[in-house]
């Protein structure tokens, strides 16, 4: 070798050792996957229960030797449940840190607007799992679009049907005045009339709020049997607190987005007791569900710092399992389109007891819906 060729190839060998020091350096073979939510707020539960399950699965992955070699490591950036806020970073992480995907961002309006922006077209990037399940997003097909859980309407469709068979007739809606309730809120009317019912009263409170007198007193005033709830968790429970509080002795039951344990924590076992809520996926305590089984069994060996096993955590988990599912079928040194279409091959996949899968034509993976409710104790019952 010459001595300018050597120069040269030592000048390489320097920059490479440089770049390894740099702050934030990944490992070259590292599998990238950004995750832009609210991890501060009245949603930073959600967000941070997504990621947490999520991590949970990357971690076993990791400890088997990752994915064709290749570890996986998960980012995640706060929005604080504002939408612009997802665009900007979302925008920002795709420049600084090159992600090979993204996953678990969360709310409706978010992304919607992450949708509008094109964002995940002007850079050919999926997104895997969105806490998310209206018709404005579940009911299309976006090719860059991957969802995870069953949709707002099958949820309410599933409310209405139970109740209305066991006689109630007389329905209110307690929602959200954004994107989200709205576009659910037209999915409770039609459930409601579908099923025979009558929508007696429906209240509003709005976003990133618990200000709900003016909803309860709605509510009351039409005297409903059954209360669907179109809320996230701190205005559900501030909702049922102040609705119990004036006498309103209506069934409620709440959509996915809530947490049960958070209410709980929030407004107390009494208060909670009789709080029904829909779940998308099954139950974190059922270990007979190889899928519950097998998240149980690695949250032993991989305990994450500040975390239970709940229906949310459960819903990462389920999520980056496809993700790596993918990935594996994209083979070694995927890209963004390999990662993309290979998605699009998983069909009727066996997660552990739940069978899920996209394709061309459906990128909605799961149509899983229960209704539990919660017991005096605090404690969620099927």
């Amino acid at each position: 070798m010459n001595v300018v060729a050597y120069s040269r190839a030592a000048l390489g060998a320097l920059m490479l050792s440089i770049a390894s020091l740099a702050p934030g350096a990944a490992h070259a073979t590292d599998i990238l996957v950004a995750q832009v939510a609210a991890l501060s707020g009245p949603l930073a539960p959600t967000g941070g229960y997504l990621r947490a399950g999520a991590q949970l699965h990357f971690d076993a992955i990791n400890a088997g030797g990752g994915i064709h070699g290749a570890k996986l490591r998960l980012i995640s950036k706060d929005d604080g449940y504002k939408a612009d806020e997802t665009v900007r970073l979302a925008r920002a992480t795709l420049k600084e840190e090159q992600p090979l995907a993204f996953f678990g961002f969360v709310g409706t309006g978010n992304i919607e607007a992450i949708v509008k922006a094109k964002v995940l077209e002007e850079a050919g990037i999926p997104l895997i799992t969105v806490r998310t399940g209206a018709s404005t997003v579940a009911g299309k097909i976006h090719p860059l679009l991957f969802l995870t859980r069953a949709s707002y309407a099958e949820e309410v469709e599933k409310i209405t049907q139970l109740y209305a068979s066991t006689g109630y007739q007389r329905f209110a809606v307690f929602y959200q005045n954004d994107a989200f309730g709205l576009d659910v809120l037209t999915s409770a009317e039609r459930a409601i009339q579908k099923a025979g019912g009558t929508l007696v009263a429906k209240g509003a409170y709005e976003k990133n709020t618990t200000k709900v007198e003016a909803a309860v007193k709605a509510i009351a005033a039409g005297d409903p049997q059954a209360v669907i709830m179109i809320s996230n968790t701190a205005a559900s429970a501030e909702f049922l607190k102040q609705s119990r509080a004036v006498g309103n002795i209506a069934q409620y039951v709440t959509l996915s987005v809530t947490d049960a344990g958070q209410v709980v924590k929030l407004i107390g076992a009494e208060n909670a007791q009789g709080l029904a809520l829909t779940q998308v996926v099954p139950d974190p305590n059922a270990r007979a569900v190889p899928l519950i089984k097998e998240i149980q069994d690695n949250f032993q060996k991989f305990p994450p710092k500040d975390a239970i096993v709940n229906h949310t955590f459960v819903e990462g988990y389920l999520g980056a399992k496809l993700l790596t599912e993918a990935l594996r079928r994209a083979g070694p040194n995927p890209t963004r389109k390999k990662l993309r279409d290979a998605l699009e091959t998983i069909r009727d996949y066996d997660v552990g007891g739940l069978h899920v899968g996209f394709s061309p034509t459906s990128h909605n993976a799961s149509h899983f819906v229960d209704i539990t409710i919660l017991n005096r104790e605090g404690k969620l019952l099927r």
